[in-house]
């Protein structure tokens, strides 16, 4: 299962919900999943570094740096979808420096950032 959910996100090429990758899994398995199943597998591989979770999309993605722990920035297109995973060491030394003088300790990190993606400016100026 675990194996199947990752595949499939690497196939997608693009950030996908729960419920949409329950559909593919189900179409290439030919039988029905349930969504537990598969959260499960999800949960497994956020643990491990093999997924990203988009928070504001409510969608995966397979990790772009797997090997290692990091913070990482993800640009999210609002046109067709895609997504790029960005490492920025500077980035989090700041936010890293700037939780340490408020004496907050970050749990969780989440940073994304919309807007279109080269592709798709590229697109919207050649439709003008």
């Amino acid at each position: 299962m675990r194996r199947m959910v990752l595949e499939c996100l690497w196939q997608s090429h693009r950030a996908i919900g729960a419920y949409d990758l329950i559909r593919i899994m189900e179409a290439r398995l030919g039988r029905q999943l349930s969504p537990p199943s598969v959260y499960r597998a999800l949960d497994f591989l956020l643990e491990q570094g093999l997924v990203s979770r988009l928070e504001t999309m409510n969608a995966f993605v397979p990790s772009a740096h797997p090997d290692h722990h990091h913070a990482c920035v993800f640009f999210i297109c609002e046109h067709c979808g895609s997504s790029a995973e960005v490492e920025n060491a500077k980035l989090e030394s700041l936010l890293s420096r700037d939780a340490a003088a408020l004496g907050f300790r970050v749990d969780r990190r989440v940073v994304e950032l919309q807007g279109l993606c080269a592709h798709c400016v590229s697109a919207e100026l050649g439709a003008n």
